[in-house]
Formats: C-alpha cells, structure tokens, sequence
C-alpha cells in the first residue's frame, strides 16, 4: 500500500513538474497590434505613419501609350532624323509604357504644415531602351514649410491648372508647360479671399534655356539629327540642351519669377513674369577673343480658368497668353526638348519648312539680339456624362529675330557662308546653303482633340488627334544634303502641314 500511494505522490509531482515547465514555454502575451490609422485632415488616401503624427498619401498609375506619325510625347514628326524628313524607313508608331509612383507627406508644425512631395516614374519607349531597359526620371521632389517651396516643382510662372490640361501630347507647344519641374526656392504669400502671390528663385538650366548661336560657327542643318542633344537621358544627359552650334555661356545666375493668384470656387486668375539671363560665350575658341555683353531677357504671361460653364457639369475653360523677349523657352516650352525643339524641319517631297527657336544670336564682335516671342493657348473639356468626356485645344506659337537677326542667319546660311552642318557633334560637312528672301519668322498652330471614357474608377481609355501647320516666312529654296534623301538636292521653302495622333490606357491609383 505504502509502494502505490509513494507512486501515486511522485506520478502526480512528476505532472505538475512537466506542467510548469510548459507553462514557462509559452509565449508571452503579444501587445496590440497597431493598426494604421486614417488621416482625414488632408483628404483621401492619407494614412498616419504608425508611431508618427506625419500623414502620407502613396499614390501613382501605369500608362502605356501609342502615337501614330509621331514621337513618344504625341508631338508631330517636325525634328530631323526619319520623321521629319518624311522617308519611307520612319516609324509609323511608337510606343511607351510608364509606371508611375508618387509620395505626399504631411505634418503639422506651429509653422503650418510641413510637407514632401515625390513623383519618380519609369519608363520603358520604342528605341530608346533596350529589351530588357528602362527609363528613371524624376519629375518632382520637394518640400513646403512656412510659405517657403524648395526643390523640384511646377514652376511659378505655370498657372495653377498646368498639369490638368486636357491632352495625352506633352510635346507640342502650350506655353512654359514644364510638367517635369523645375529645381526652385520660392516663397508664398497668402493675402485671403483667394489671392496669393510667390517670389522665386528658378534653375534655368537646362529647362529655360534656348541657347544662343555664334553665327561664325557652324549649326545643325534641317534633316540632320535631333538639335537638342539628350537633353531627358542617356550619354551626355548632363550637358542638357548643347547642340552644334549653342554658344551660351553658363548658368551664372537663377531666373527670377513671381506671381499673382486669384483661387475661387468659380476658377483661377493667373499673372506672372519672369527675368532670364542671357549670357553668350566666346567669340572664338577661348577666352582672349571676348565675349559679348551679357544681356536680360523677360517673360510675362495671363492664363484664366472657369471652371462653372453653362455647357454642363464638369466643364472647364483655360486660356493663357505670354510674351518673351531673349527667353524663348517660356513660350516654346515642355517636352519638345526630346523632340528636336529648337531645331524645326519638315519635308514634304521636294519642299521644305524650318527655323530656330532661340534666346538670341550674335556675330563676332557684335552684341547679342534677342529673339522675341509669343503665344497663346486654350482647352476646353466637355462631359457628356460622368463616364466621357472630350476636349479641344489650340495654339499658336510664334518667334522672330528681328532685322539684325535676320541679317546674320542669311549671311551665315546663304552663298560663302557654309555654316549649316550634317553633323550634330562636329562641322564635318557643310549641308547645303540658303537662296531666300522674307525673314526666319517661324509660327506653329495646333489644333487637336481628345476624348476620353472612363468605364470604372481610376481607369480611362483616350484617343488623341492633333493637326499642325508649321507657318515659315523664308522664300526661295535650300540646296542641300539631308540624311536618306539624294545628295545636293534643292527643296522649294514652303508651309507644311503635318497630323499625328494617339491612343493610351490609364490606370490610377
């Protein structure tokens, strides 16, 4: 008896030996997990960091585009290379696909609210990667705090509704039009009832500058390759817009920029203006041959928006209009840089359109004469009902050298004077000469319309087409070499007109 009640005892001290210790194996109670919790004070889509008073918003969209008889930005073939010189070996299409990815903080200070902003996209397009490539660009970064705006940013002179014009193009001509950003340091102040104003330092380089040409030195030629030499990636991306031919001297100091704004739930009213150095480079080789004096070009500019129009709900309005002497890139603006801006060519069998858009020129000796320039804008964008919607735009863009101006490009590009070149990187080969009259006034006018269907949230389908007529002012004819087309041929100098269009896919989210 004694035997069982001692294994009884040591049965049951042995199960709760064996119990403790797995009572100590057992984890210890986990703490509440923290959920992340909704930020309402800035709208939809922000959430706050856990651990953090900062609210963030991460956001972004997939795009893929297809342009018929342009480039990758929907812009008419107008540069030189395949496109512009209208030969049988063009691309008929061009595609691209893009991934879009965006990051809005915010925080409240004493000092207002502290934010950071972030739009970094990827791109892979036809002929530019490889096949397995892409594309990085940074559109904008920057942070706002206590009226002050540091970084990469819509510039100060766009107007409000710069980035909601109602196209797929970004590469025709609408004004300033830098949906990219520019880097800046401005400062705004808000007056109440709607009205603002902002001062601002803005980096001219290489967003705001045309160049300048040295008309003793060569230039690229119509049908040579594109003008503005990578000016958005690849190998020498750093240079930005060096092209045979620029003779502009550094950025040495930041455009100027300031504004007035006018916010009401009926629209906007937008008046800015802009100064831009305009600085040239040697007259020879180096720095004993001199230089010209430095000269200051402007930009100022009107845009309106309504948004209540009696067409229906959702209608909107926008025109704007600007001037700029020795700052032609304020009108001449946004992505026609990857497009061969600065160097316009079109040829249609045996004729041919063409002109500079420049800051200025100078000759050897001489002072620099600035370019004047102007244009102006318009959309208007219908729904006609909350699923389509379409819209129609237009502008017309238009620059000038005036006498002096004038005077040196015929001289450089006529009889004896061979400045025109084939090459892009060197004057390797002249290209041909000029036998004209009239002036190197040069206008584009676009018309185009887009129409859009959104058949669920966040997705919509659009169709674009856009006409141009780029309008010269030379008479007379080129003799030249262009690339593709048979040697010392001579082209009758003549308007030309030119259509394009695209299709994309949009998904938002």
């Amino acid at each position: 008896m004694t035997t069982i009640k001692g294994l009884i005892l040591g049965s049951a001290a042995s199960l709760l030996a064996m119990g403790g210790a797995q009572a100590a194996d057992l984890p210890v109670k986990a703490k509440a997990v923290e959920y992340v919790k909704i930020c309402s004070l800035y709208g939809a889509g922000f959430y706050y960091i856990p651990g953090t008073d900062t609210c963030i918003k991460i956001g972004g969209a997939i795009r893929l585009d297809t342009t018929f008889n342009g480039t990758l930005y929907d812009a008419p073939y107008w540069q030189g290379g395949n496109g512009g010189n209208n030969l049988w070996t063009k691309d008929y299409f061009t595609t691209r696909e893009r991934i879009n990815l965006t990051t809005d903080t915010r925080t409240a200070s004493e000092y207002g609210v502290v934010r950071t902003y972030s739009n970094v996209q990827m791109d892979f397009s036809q002929n530019r990667e490889a096949i397995s490539g892409g594309f990085l660009e940074v559109d904008f970064a920057f942070i706002q705090f206590a009226g002050f705006t540091a970084g990469k940013a819509v510039s100060q002179f766009d107007p409000q509704w710069a980035l909601t014009k109602p196209t797929i193009s970004s590469g025709l001509p609408m004004g300033s039009h830098n949906t990219t950003g520019i880097p800046q340091l401005a400062y705004t102040a808000s007056f109440g009832n709607g009205v603002s104003g902002t001062i601002s330092l803005e980096n001219a380089s290489p967003y705001r500058n045309a160049g300048l040409y040295n008309t003793a030195n060569p230039i690229v030629a119509p049908g040579a390759a594109m003008f503005l030499q990578n000016a958005y990636g690849g190998a020498g991306a750093s240079s930005g817009n060096t092209f045979l031919g620029n003779s502009q001297a550094g950025n040495h100091i930041p455009d100027i920029v300031g504004n007035i704004r006018l916010d009401q739930a009926w629209g906007s009213l937008h008046f800015a203006a802009a100064m831009h150095e305009v600085s040239g480079g040697f007259y020879g080789a180096n720095e004993t041959t001199g230089h010209p004096e430095d000269a200051y070009g402007f930009a100022v500019s009107g845009a309106v928006e309504f948004k209540t129009l009696p067409t229906g709900s959702g209608d909107s309005l926008k025109i704007e209009a600007a001037y700029a002497k020795g700052a032609a890139k304020y009108i001449f603006g946004g992505t026609n840089d990857s497009n061969g801006g600065g160097r316009y060519a079109k040829f249609d069998g045996n004729s041919l359109a063409f002109g500079y858009v420049l800051d200025g020129v100078f000759s050897t000796g001489g002072s620099i004469q600035q370019s004047n320039a102007w244009e102006v804008s318009a959309f208007y964008e219908h729904y006609w009902n909350p699923n389509w919607r379409t819209s129609l735009f237009g502008n017309y863009s238009h620059i000038s050298y005036g006498d002096s101006g004038n005077a040196m490009l015929f001289a450089a590009f006529g009889a004896g004077g061979g400045k025109l070149s084939t090459s892009t990187s060197a004057a390797t080969t002249t290209a041909g000469t000029l036998a004209a009259t009239g002036s190197f006034d040069l206008g584009l006018a676009s018309v185009g319309t887009k129409t859009s269907w959104t058949p669920v949230k966040n997705l919509t389908l659009s169709a674009e087409f856009i006409y141009t007529r780029m309008d010269q002012d030379l008479n007379g004819t080129y003799t030249g070499n262009v690339s593709g087309k048979p040697a010392a041929q001579t082209y009758t100098l003549k308007d030309q007109n030119l259509y394009n269009g695209s299709v994309q896919i949009l998904r938002s989210f």
